[in-house]
């Protein structure tokens, strides 16, 4: 008899996760400090302008952003899977070139497996199971900065961004299939609305037969986004016996519309717990195969977030009392987790950031927003 993986959950048990973002893949709104007196707005153009002094700055940040002592709290709290974004260049310089490297035909600094290889370690030490999640492709599948390259979306528009994207999931299947922690390998991470369906499903068929040469159905999952599309679109899509073990993944926020934004917190916590709950109930019925919501927090103030967007930034707290904010917060919380635990899993986005505690897991949870065990 076959030994059960310990990183593949039992039926029915959920995974209750966060985001490890802004650690591999930068992100200037989370770690602003980083950015500090240069013109770049995302990691590629970091990594160009910083130049020769890149490799120091960028291991420093590695080696202190996310540490095991930050494992050990995840896991003191109940928390039993880490998404962790990762870049294409994970691996080191042999992916295609692009126009804002600028100068440098490989501006990305080398090492960050090897501190994925750490977290790897910590979370089997701890029972955390990881999520790999293919961040930001070659020549940006969205166009925003956490994709790589901000306001740049050319990912599918070239036959080498592709098969790049391919070769980097399938090397990571390949160096984690014997690792206990590892339990999904998200294929491709927030491809934008205008990327034509077609292509994308394409892709994430072929991205699964990559992962499924090391990494057998019964050990990994093998999870694709949305692409903000609605679900319907992928009913009948990779079904079993033909695919198995496959994940649909969806991110919900309720900051970046114009009319959630003008929305006060009643309306945001019906749209959780009401619009969401529907959605969930749709997605749980109807599409054949399980889901997680891959990315959420507590944040309605889009100014703190956003490098792109134009205001009025109202927003939904901005007039209350501190302990108004504090009850909005749990309450939006709570409605949000009510139906996220409806799903496979969850993960907050981020468990840390330097900017704005809605955004950030532990500080939600030391405030009293979120709940303080998730066991």
């Amino acid at each position: 008899m076959a030994q059960q993986n310990p990183a593949h959950p039992n039926p029915g048990q959920k995974l209750r996760g966060v985001n490890l973002g802004g650690w591999l893949v930068l992100e200037k709104w989370m770690t602003p400090s980083l950015f500090e007196g240069l013109q770049a707005t995302d990691e590629t153009t970091w990594c160009a302008e910083m130049g020769t002094r890149a490799p120091e700055r960028l291991r420093q940040h590695w080696n202190s952003f996310i540490t095991r002592e930050d494992f050990v709290w995840l896991h003191e709290r109940g928390i039993n899977a880490v998404r962790i974004p990762v870049g294409h260049w994970i691996f080191g310089p042999d992916y295609p070139y692009h126009a804002k490297y600028g100068e440098s035909r490989h501006p990305f600094v080398e090492g960050g497996i090897e501190v994925l290889d750490r977290a790897f370690a910590w979370a089997a030490e701890l029972q955390i199971r990881i999520v790999l999640d293919l961040h930001a492709a070659p020549g940006c599948q969205n166009g925003f900065d956490n994709g790589g390259i901000k306001d740049v979306c050319e990912w599918h528009t070239d036959a080498q961004y592709r098969e790049h994207s391919l070769k980097v999931l399938e090397r990571l299947a390949e160096r984690y299939q014997g690792e206990p922690a590892l339990h999904a390998i998200e294929v491709l991470n927030e491809p934008r609305w205008d990327v034509p369906t077609d292509y994308l499903k394409s892709y994430n068929q072929d991205a699964y037969q990559r992962i499924r040469r090391h990494c057998g159905a019964d050990r990994v999952c093998v999870v694709f986004h949305d692409g903000f599309r609605d679900y319907e679109q992928y009913l009948g899509f990779m079904q079993p016996p033909e695919f198995a073990n496959v994940v649909f993944d969806i991110h919900r926020y309720q900051c970046f519309e114009r009319g959630d934004i003008d929305s006060d917190i009643y309306t945001h916590i019906h749209k959780a717990s009401g619009q969401w709950k529907t959605e969930a109930d749709g997605i749980i019925q109807r599409l054949g195969i399980p889901a997680y919501c891959g990315e959420w927090s507590l944040g309605l103030d889009l100014k703190v977030v956003s490098l792109w967007a134009e205001g009025p930034f109202n927003h939904a707290l901005e007039n209350m009392d501190r302990f108004q904010q504090d009850v909005a917060y749990r309450g939006y919380a709570a409605a949000q987790l009510l139906t996220y635990e409806k799903y496979l899993g969850w993960f907050f986005w981020s468990y840390k950031t330097e900017t704005t505690p809605a955004w950030c897991f532990r500080e939600c949870v030391q405030r009293g927003w979120l709940p303080s065990a998730f066991s």
